[in-house]
């Protein structure tokens, strides 16, 4: 896991961190969304796992809504205990190597969770019928054969992750997508970003041993965590002309927040959304967390 230690404006105190993002909007001429989505409080507020999933949606994966729903699901099971133990460190430094042993093994456990789950779904109703189902048993030949794995291609899904302390950021990305941080001084940073996307293919939880294709980031803060994590599907970085103009609306999103308040920009997020689902025609959804401003006085 990577990292360069960072050092953000103190956040604020006696209150919940974090505000929360979560908006999703279905690609042009879908008959569904194939994305999922979730930003969740842990700790009593002072931790957050988000996670986005993008199902494949191709004719060679049509039950990959599935799939991106037990994605997100699976991830934030295992990602709940791993915040809970991110907040009880905090900024006891020593415990940080013991939280990054446990986030390199989250996604074998998330990826194995998926595969039983996928597995369990194929078997009692199988995507290609009798034949997918006949595939999967065993053609005995010997005493040490075993039965061969389900093709899993339909439930097909990228997975994006992240827990977020006051002290520490965790994440993690399996195919396309995107994370961006928002530090102190409104500049965006892509952590797990790996270049210019090159076509429709991407790495995918169906594949055999997913977690060894999984890129994870780690990051502490000396004070306190950045203004904004956004984590987002690639239909709105993809409704973009380039890759700066998606950084310009993350920061822009950040600046608006800021401005106007979360839930102003909560209540815009799905017309932001639809125009970008517009231009790439594909599922968009985006979820986040926002520094929430300091209380004032008369507002306690």
């Amino acid at each position: 896991m990577t990292g360069p230690e960072t050092t953000t404006a103190p956040g604020p105190s006696g209150a919940a961190p974090w505000a929360l993002l979560d908006g999703a909007v279905k690609g042009v001429a879908k008959r569904y969304s194939q994305d999922r989505g979730a930003a969740l409080p842990v700790a009593g507020g002072r931790a957050v796992v988000l996670a986005v999933a993008d199902g494949h949606g191709s004719a060679a994966h049509f039950r990959s809504d599935l799939g991106a729903r037990w994605a997100v699901e699976e991830f934030t099971a295992c990602a709940r205990v791993f915040a809970h133990e991110a907040a009880r460190v905090g900024a006891d430094a020593s415990g940080w190597p013991a939280l990054r042993e446990e986030a390199r093994r989250l996604p074998q456990q998330v990826g194995h969770r998926w595969h039983g789950r996928a597995t369990l779904f194929e078997r009692n109703s199988p995507a290609h019928g009798a034949r997918s189902l006949s595939l999967g048993r065993t053609s005995r030949t010997g005493p040490g054969d075993h039965p061969h794995p389900p093709d899993l291609a339909a439930y097909g899904s990228t997975l994006i992750g992240a827990v977020l302390t006051e002290h520490t950021l965790f994440c993690w990305q399996l195919g396309d997508g995107d994370i961006v941080l928002v530090d102190g001084s409104g500049s965006p940073h892509t952590p797990l970003s790996t270049g210019p996307d090159m076509g429709d293919e991407t790495d995918s939880l169906c594949e055999s041993e997913p977690w060894r294709k999984t890129r994870s980031h780690w990051q502490p803060f000396t004070g306190g965590a950045p203004p904004c994590v956004l984590l987002s599907t690639d239909g709105l970085s993809k409704s973009f002309a380039d890759h700066q103009g998606f950084l310009d609306f993350a920061t822009g999103l950040g600046d608006r927040a800021a401005e106007q308040g979360v839930a102003a920009v909560q209540a815009q997020l799905p017309d932001w959304l639809a125009r970008a689902a517009k231009f790439s025609g594909d599922d968009t959804t985006l979820v986040g967390a926002i520094a929430a401003p300091p209380q004032r006085s008369d507002e306690r």
